[in-house]
């Protein structure tokens, strides 16, 4: 597509459509444990009991004597282990023998009716520390309620200057496109001299293409606007060869960055594929030939059909205030070159749209039995004259082809007032460059993008508008009052048209059903929209 969105295909030299195991075996060599030696470790460990009893101070209370024998019985790992008869007996005869009797208790005096013992804690200076660890808890527990305290008003601070900032970028922004709509509406109502005052002011304030997106928007929608009003034909200067180098680089560098060109293409093409399965011979009547590149990659994908590749004839309208020849020649003649490559029987045919005006079809309204005919529609190829949209759909409908393709880039509102339509063209043309400026392009191809492709298509909207001040229904409107019915898109579509988006190295890019189209978006913003249709 070549309205603000031109393709620039890979036959013209440009690539576009690429599209432990280590779990060891735990063996603990468990060595049997020899009977006879359970003896001598019985008698060691009793030993050492002995010797640690008799070194062991006297406690007040006898029931704490039996209490640790008990439990350093118990933690005698030689009593876990079964024993015979005459190891117990030996045990037993040597534990009578070898332990010495009991210390006698101290008599400290006769206990009185008032006396009261004196309690000692006796617990090891570590049996306190559960008491010091859930102190350190509590006091963590604090420490962390504080953190999490000030990090939540951290973010209430954060997301309030976020607000304010956000508010303040609004009211900058409003505050340099109110008065370009305000001079629109000067212009729109016949009150040019007062529109130039407000511009000239502009000039002080954006003085260079330079900024953020909407700033940049500004300043070319405020140079298409002193463009009109002096300029006396208001037709944009014929396209030199080196002009059309540079614009076919600009229109390269695009494809490259953005998906913007890749989604409408692909889908598109995909429906024409689909419409054109097991046909001979294929008709395509193109109301925005462009560079021709999204015919170069629907010829790519016919001559990889089994039967062979299907012939193929284009009929291109385009505008002689739009299109300069020496850009309609570059196009056939690739064309052509590319069509003789894959061997594919290729014709191409440039009408004049304005001849659609007189009332007499350029073409018949029945072709071959064994012609299939499919329309490229894009609204944005009507934006440098608007009203002659209706005509087309008559014409269209008369040709009763299989399936009518159509974009739109969301900035075509001749339904709105002037003003509002510059005001709604401003707000798409911003987003549009915010998803470039997301992609980190260099500066230089950024800037041969915006001057070779975005102005042109800024002035483009604003002298065609203002050219047919009329407003119209909206467009969807209009094909549905013209008998065009509207078609879904295939599944393989849809996922193949994710999945293109999704190879974007940029977040932010994500594709929408919406009732029958697929759009495109940036943010939350519409970038494109396809749609197919049936008549």
């Amino acid at each position: 597509m070549h309205q603000g969105f031109g393709v620039v295909d890979q036959v013209f030299g440009f690539d576009i459509s690429q599209m432990s195991s280590a779990s060891a075996n735990l063996v603990a060599n468990n060595n049997s444990i020899d009977p006879s030696s359970i003896h001598g470790l019985f008698q060691q460990q009793q030993q050492q009991t002995a010797f640690n009893q008799d070194e062991k101070p006297q406690i007040l209370n006898p029931g704490m004597i039996s209490n640790q024998n008990q439990h350093q019985f118990v933690q005698n790992p030689a009593m876990l282990l079964p024993f015979s008869y005459s190891q117990l007996q030996e045990h037993h005869n040597s534990q009578h023998f070898s332990s010495p009797p009991p210390s006698k208790r101290l008599n400290s005096g006769p206990v009185g009716v008032n006396y009261v013992p004196k309690v000692f804690d006796s617990r090891p200076p570590e049996l306190f520390l559960p008491r010091q660890h859930q102190q350190q808890q509590q006091n963590h527990q604090f420490q962390m309620l504080q953190q999490q305290q000030q990090q939540k008003q951290g973010m209430i601070m954060n997301q309030k200057m976020a607000t304010d900032e956000l508010v303040n970028q609004q009211q900058l922004q409003q505050a340099t496109i109110n008065p370009i709509c305000q001079a629109a509406e000067l212009i729109e109502t016949g009150n040019p001299v007062h529109a130039q005052g407000i511009l000239a002011r502009l000039n002080h304030q954006l003085s260079l293409p330079i900024g953020k997106p909407y700033q940049r928007t500004a300043f070319y929608f405020k140079d298409a606007l002193q463009l009109l009003l002096h300029s006396s034909n208001n037709s944009n200067l014929m396209d030199t060869a080196c002009n059309l180098i540079f614009k076919i680089g600009a229109y390269k560098s695009f494809s490259e960055i953005s998906p913007i060109l890749q989604f409408a293409n692909f889908t598109c093409n995909q429906v024409l594929l689909e419409a054109f399965e097991g046909s001979e011979r294929i008709h395509i009547v193109d109301f925005d030939i462009g560079y021709g590149g999204q015919w170069a990659s629907l010829m790519q994908e016919l001559a990889l059909k089994a039967g062979g590749a299907p012939s193929l004839k284009i009929t291109a309208f385009a505008s002689p205030s739009s299109h300069d020849e020496l850009e309609l020649g570059f196009t056939q003649e690739n064309l052509r070159i590319f069509a003789s490559e894959m061997n594919m029987p290729f014709e191409l045919e440039i009408l004049s749209l304005e001849s659609l005006g007189s009332g007499s079809w350029p073409l018949p309204p029945c072709t071959s039995e064994k012609e299939v005919t499919a329309v490229n529609l894009p609204i944005g190829s009507f934006s440098n004259d608007p009203s002659t949209l209706p005509v087309v759909l008559r014409f269209v409908k008369q040709l009763s082809p299989k399936v009518v393709v159509s974009l739109d880039r969301g900035c075509d509102r001749s339904d709105l007032p002037f003003a509002h339509h510059v005001n709604h063209a401003i707000q798409s043309y911003s987003t549009l460059l915010e998803s470039l400026d997301a992609v980190n392009v260099h500066p230089d191809a950024l800037q041969k993008i915006e001057r070779f492709l975005v102005q042109p298509g800024i002035e483009k909207l604003v002298l065609g508008r203002h050219r047919c001040p009329e407003r119209t229904p909206p467009w969807r409107t209009l094909f549905l009052q013209s008998g065009f019915i509207p078609l879904t898109f295939s599944n393989f579509t849809e996922s193949q048209a994710e999945y293109l988006v999704q190879r974007t190295p940029v977040r932010g890019f994500h594709v929408e059903k919406r009732q029958s189209s697929l759009v495109l978006c940036w943010q939350r913003m519409d970038l494109v929209s396809a749609s197919a249709w049936r008549c």
